[in-house]
């Protein structure tokens, strides 16, 4: 059986037929690969990530699948009409089939709501019959115990920088419940984990000492966590993940980090304000310790960035600027700026909607770059965006970065300037006299 596994890109403009496209990805993702290795062993694979690779449309194959997030969705669904137009089945999965499953079965033979290893075995029986269902759902959550090695083989080297970071799972789902999130539904509300084992021998035979942990958040249980970074230390990788500002006051757990290779850390802040936070029901950032959290990470040498979010009903226009001098005083290393969006099936989502304070309900989050997506309560939407352009531009000017960051004499802080430049980089395309803000 000849499968095509595909990860398309997306417009790079609203509203624009132009595909985003890079030369070379930076980070080893982990999709394409894993799909890989859930195939049968006797069919051959072809993976294509549309962001740098041309898909050939010339080709036959017997099945097609998607991968679709709601960003890429429009261009997914292009994908889609021209290989069934030659005959050939496409199914559709990923998270955006879980909220958008009937929108998805418009443009599909069939589709996937739920996790791979649950319903490919389903679909791939069912496509041997020649009798695909439309809608092929997951009853329950797998356990992660015994997933397969990701074919990383599969993918083209090429397309990669030559010291490039590779993504590995170590857990799905969350937690926590904040208010915005829409992730537990889509990973279940509970907090699963792959045995320590696995995970170890899978960052083995990735061969790389180049590590991005692609967890929602990667210490969701503390004496796991520990066991693992327990294993990570004889590896002598770099690594970097995502979790809580209220771990980082866990000093065990955060020199034992660092001891094992932690390089870069991102922290789900969200706001400097409580009464933002309380809203969000954000029980793991404190207003009141963020400077004590962002002591420890200096103390221990660590890479860190936020990401904030604005547009929430208790967010005013001085919070722009009363952010941005947090951040700048306190040394913040990275800080990233996101407009507030409901995510569709969350209740805050159904609220906001009812309110009519969705500017754009059809095209929620399929189009990219800094914009308003929802009608703030003390601001305008065009206030909002040209807040966080405002900030980006500011955060990310030479004395922004040359009073915040540390010489660039380690690892960590070496890292920390790789992401502003990147960072300056993509702030300056949004403005002009960049160095006037």
């Amino acid at each position: 059986m000849k499968i095509h596994i595909i990860q398309p890109t997306h417009f790079a403009e609203p509203h624009s037929r132009k595909l985003f496209k890079v030369k070379k990805l930076n980070l080893m993702p982990l999709t394409l690969a894993y799909l890989a290795a859930l195939m049968p062993a006797d069919s051959e694979v072809t993976l294509t990530d549309e962001r740098t690779q041309e898909l050939d449309l010339t080709k036959q194959y017997d099945l097609v699948l998607i991968s679709v997030w709601t960003l890429n969705s429009l261009r997914a669904y292009e994908i889609a009409r021209e290989y069934r137009k030659k005959g050939i089945p496409v199914v559709l999965g990923g998270p955006h089939c879980y909220f958008y499953s009937d929108e998805a079965a418009r443009e599909a033979d069939a589709v996937a709501v739920g996790e791979g290893e649950v319903v490919l075995p389903e679909i791939l029986a069912d496509l041997e019959k020649n009798a695909l269902k439309k809608f092929y759902r997951a009853g329950a959550f797998h356990d992660l115990k015994g997933l397969p090695l990701p074919r990383r083989d599969l993918l083209d080297p090429g397309t990669f920088t030559r010291f490039h970071t590779v993504a590995v799972q170590t857990s799905r789902g969350c937690p926590f419940s904040c208010e915005f999130c829409a992730e537990r539904f889509y990973l279940g509300m509970k907090y699963r984990m792959r045995p320590v084992t696995e995970v170890l021998e899978e960052i083995r035979a990735t061969g790389s000492r180049r590590i991005f942990f692609a967890d929602s958040t990667f210490s969701g249980n503390r004496g796991r966590t520990m066991e693992l970074m327990e294993g990570l230390v004889p590896l002598k990788i770099r690594w970097s993940a995502l979790w809580t500002a209220n771990r980082v006051l866990d000093r065990e757990f955060m020199v034992l980090a660092r001891k094992s290779g932690l390089l870069h850390v991102n922290l789900g802040i969200e706001s400097i304000k409580q009464e933002t936070l309380d809203g969000m029901n954000k029980k793991t950032s404190k207003a009141a310790t963020l400077k004590e959290v962002i002591k420890a990470l200096r103390e221990l040498d660590i890479s860190f960035s936020f990401n904030l979010i604005f547009g929430w009903d208790t967010d005013r226009p001085e919070d722009f600027l009363a952010t941005l001098e947090f951040l700048q005083s306190n040394r913040v290393h990275v800080a990233f700026f996101n407009s507030f969006c409901p995510y569709k099936g969350t209740p805050i989502y159904e609220r906001y909607l009812s309110e009519g304070r969705i500017l754009d309900p059809e095209n929620l989050n399929r189009w990219p770059g800094i914009t308003a997506r929802v009608r703030p309560m003390n601001f305008s939407p065009e206030e909002l965006a040209t807040g966080i352009r405002m900030m980006y531009r500011r955060f990310y000017s030479w004395p922004s970065i040359l009073k915040r960051l540390p010489p660039p004499t380690s690892a960590a802080s070496i890292t920390s300037w790789v992401m502003n430049l990147s960072q300056r980089k993509m702030a300056a395309t949004n403005a002009t006299n960049f160095d006037n803000y």
